[in-house]
């Protein structure tokens, strides 16, 4: 079919449905979700016999809206803030999932190269941590507390900057990532290679287990935290790289938008970071080993869930919500 002749086809029955997502009378959800199935197989069809098309982009638009209406109209039994966490996050993160498995494997790599070159180069090290610090960790192993370091100041003060300078980390690891996710890569590699060098380093000196029992008690959840904000700041550089069907601003309005969504859904984790690095680490050479591990395992589940299990769970449940229409 010759495209002038789908949209002469279709023309009636997408400008009803346009008025029916863009009008002021809303339709049953469970209408407008019979409706959306219909739009997104014209979609497909165009994206298939008319990949250079402008009427893609129009449907994509007007796809992307129908999806957020249907949503909006069926949440009777929620509120905004409970829709936000439960729904809208979790489809954002599926949606953007590769860019979550490139973080992943980019810091991954980093760490990698942190810890290697710490193994072939003794100064490595010091180059990265700084003559303070591997000074007093040296003295603090040798007085049997290799992680004593997070035992200096007061809770409450070392919570507050803790968390303060994670979430700094955090956001400027996002926004960054306007230089095409080049900024965003810096900051992974920095970390990155900070993370690796830091545990060789404690491998070497013969106490990996000690800092590993003690340090990630808050790390699990602190560095899982930076991957996934690395994450929305590779989706912020993507969307001005690679704008798709939409325009340049069009599609960096969007990576700006999902990005910020993903990055604030980071906020509560990099707090219970801070929390847990004020308030418990310090406590680590003192408590059994199955509580800390136990603490490890739990954190680094419960992120781990929301981020790479949830997501699937729940575009699973709305495949089987809208088969069933």
């Amino acid at each position: 079919m010759r495209e002038v002749a789908f949209i002469k086809q279709n023309k009636e029955k997408w400008l009803n449905f346009e008025k029916a997502i863009f009008g002021k009378t809303l339709k049953n959800p469970d209408e407008l979700a019979s409706l959306y199935i219909q739009l997104v197989n014209d979609l497909s069809y165009a994206q298939t016999y008319y990949p250079k098309s402008k009427t893609i982009l129009y449907l994509n638009n007007l796809a992307a809206k129908a999806f957020q209406k249907i949503y909006k109209t069926k949440r009777e039994d929620t509120n905004r803030f409970v829709h936000f966490w439960k729904i809208e996050v979790p489809m954002i993160v599926f949606e953007y999932r590769r860019y979550v498995y490139y973080a992943f494997a980019i810091f991954l790599s980093f760490v990698a190269i942190g810890a290697l070159s710490a193994h072939y180069d003794d100064a490595f090290v010091r180059l990265i941590l700084g003559d303070n610090y591997v000074n007093q960790t040296l003295e603090n192993i040798e007085a049997g507390d290799p992680v004593a370091v997070y035992k200096s100041g007061s809770n409450w003060g070392s919570f507050i900057g803790i968390t303060l300078n994670n979430l700094y980390v955090g956001i400027c690891s996002f926004v960054f990532g306007v230089f095409g996710g080049l900024g965003t890569a810096y900051y992974m590699l920095q970390n990155g290679i900070m993370l690796g060098a830091f545990q060789y380093f404690f491998q070497k000196e013969g106490v990996l287990w000690e800092s590993v029992r003690g340090i990630w008690i808050h790390g699990a959840m602190e560095i899982f935290a930076i991957i996934i904000e690395g994450a929305a700041g590779l989706i912020l550089g993507a969307s001005i790289l690679f704008p798709k069907t939409y325009s340049r601003l069009i599609s960096f309005k969007m990576g700006v938008k999902n990005g910020v969504k993903i990055l604030i859904s980071t906020f509560p984790f990099t707090i219970a970071a801070g929390f847990l690095e004020g308030y418990v680490t310090r406590f680590s050479n003192t408590m059994p080993n199955w509580l800390s591990v136990g603490i490890i395992l739990v954190t680094l589940s419960l992120i781990s869930y929301y981020y790479l299990v949830y997501p699937y769970i729940l575009n699973k449940k709305i495949k089987k919500t809208y088969a069933a229409i």
